[in-house]
């Protein structure tokens, strides 16, 4: 893993490159889900807050929403998530985020766990 990936608690990472994060969800998560059926993308363009729920995965079991950990305008959809699922599961160098975001304010990354940190952080859920 690489330096620029970060980890929220509600279970998404983040990697960062120059002012853009492109996030997707956690094994945990995924593992937590079960088989996808369905995810819904953010549009091109929308604004986002730290925080908001900007897309939707939805498993056999149930749906999830997704968090973003920063702040900004969507700038890109991995489209090709809604035709293959599976992708949802790869990294984010093998196509596995669900959306980039043009961060607004870099101080929303402060806080966010490194890998280490959120392998405690998961490892005390269980």
């Amino acid at each position: 893993m690489s330096d620029n990936l970060k980890y929220t608690k509600e279970h998404e990472w983040v990697a960062v490159e120059g002012n853009v994060a492109a996030i997707g969800i956690t094994g945990y998560a995924q593992e937590a889900l079960g088989d996808l059926v369905y995810v819904e993308l953010p549009e091109i363009g929308k604004k986002v807050g730290k925080g908001d729920n900007f897309a939707v995965v939805e498993s056999v079991k149930t749906a999830a929403e997704v968090y973003t950990p920063v702040s900004g305008e969507v700038v890109a959809v991995n489209t090709a998530m809604a035709e293959d699922l599976e992708l949802i599961k790869k990294p984010a160098n093998q196509n596995g985020w669900i959306a980039k975001i043009k961060i607004e304010n870099p101080s929303d990354l402060e806080g966010l766990m490194d890998e280490k940190k959120y392998k405690e952080f998961t490892d005390g859920l269980s």
